[in-house]
């Protein structure tokens, strides 16, 4: 099928006449008509029903447009392959306001030069990321490679990026909320809550190997209202408490008086890895790895920390 032809359809449908796709294309009317005409030889159906007042969609075309739509995006990929250079690096965050984001926007403000698209995927999960990067739908996701994502499909790659520290936040009116630092085994007995964790996902992994680790209570009952209305009943609550990262970037109006209480003996660490696919050639990839290369490099410090499957050091 001629991308050509499946491009001139798609003006043609969105613009509702053929000099006005014509137009926007750059050709004259007649090579529009040939071109679709071409196209519903191709497919033996009409695409077009031709009126004195422009065009107008048929049943057959109101159906094939959402898969031309894609066929052109899928062009566009193909293109893009080839010619990394053109586009911006894309790369799958899981959520805007933890530790990748605030890493890639550092990254960002000394890399100008390159341009970044950040995102996060509807279905936030490992096997989706990792089908998006096979796939060049993305160039890289940060995840956390606990069992058993620590397999990963033959091509794509993994390297360690960002060892988040867990911090424990609670209300003013919690038990523990005037500790400058807490262990792990402190919170034993204590309600730990993480509305929205999603069972089978990298996150949930950690989060019941950390609780089996020192005896914690960690649920996620009840429904996710979002990141505001947890802050509100943090602050509200003598017994509610969570966890953030060190980077993450959570707000919350003053007079909640929400406390981050650092947690250390050992160091609970959320370890997340860059993935990406080894034969991807964007330049923008290769200087992100490097610069996350060095960030670990400077950063490391196997004291006293905890990660799943590994020994407390």
């Amino acid at each position: 099928m001629d991308v050509e032809g499946v491009r001139t359809f798609v003006a043609a449908a969105d613009l509702g006449q053929f000099q006005e796709a014509a137009a926007d294309l750059g050709v004259t009317q007649q090579a529009v008509s040939k071109r679709i005409a071409t196209l519903e030889r191709q497919l033996g159906v009409a695409l077009f029903t031709r009126t004195p007042r422009g065009t107008h969609l048929t049943v057959d075309g109101q159906a094939f447009l959402p898969h031309a739509r894609e066929l052109l995006r899928i062009a566009v990929r193909a293109a893009e392959s080839v010619q990394p250079e053109k586009r911006a690096l894309r790369v799958d965050v899981i959520h805007r306001r933890i530790a990748p984001a605030v890493v890639l926007q550092d990254f960002y403000s000394g890399h100008r030069d390159i341009g970044l698209d950040v995102l996060t995927l509807a279905n936030g999960n490992i096997e989706t990321a990792v089908k998006a990067i096979r796939d060049g739908v993305i160039d890289a996701s940060f995840r956390a490679l606990t069992s058993p994502w620590n397999r990963l499909p033959k091509g794509v790659m993994a390297t360690p990026a960002i060892n988040s520290k867990l911090e424990l936040l609670v209300g003013p009116h919690h038990p523990l909320a005037n500790k400058k630092h807490l262990s792990p085994a402190q919170l034993a007995g204590h309600r730990i809550w993480i509305p929205g964790i999603v069972d089978g996902t990298e996150w949930a992994a950690y989060y019941e190997d950390f609780a089996s680790a020192f005896d914690l209570t960690i649920d996620a009952l009840g429904p996710h209202f979002g990141d505001e209305a947890l802050m509100d009943q943090l602050a509200e609550s003598a017994d509610l408490a969570t966890f953030v990262g060190d980077r993450d970037r959570y707000l919350w109006p003053a007079q909640y008086d929400l406390r981050r209480i650092p947690l250390r003996s050992p160091t609970p660490m959320y370890p997340y890895s860059l993935l990406w696919l080894k034969s991807n050639p964007h330049p923008g990839l290769a200087a992100l790895r490097s610069y996350l290369d060095a960030t670990v490099q400077r950063e490391a410090d196997s004291r006293d920390v905890w990660v799943p499957g590994a020994r407390n050091t």
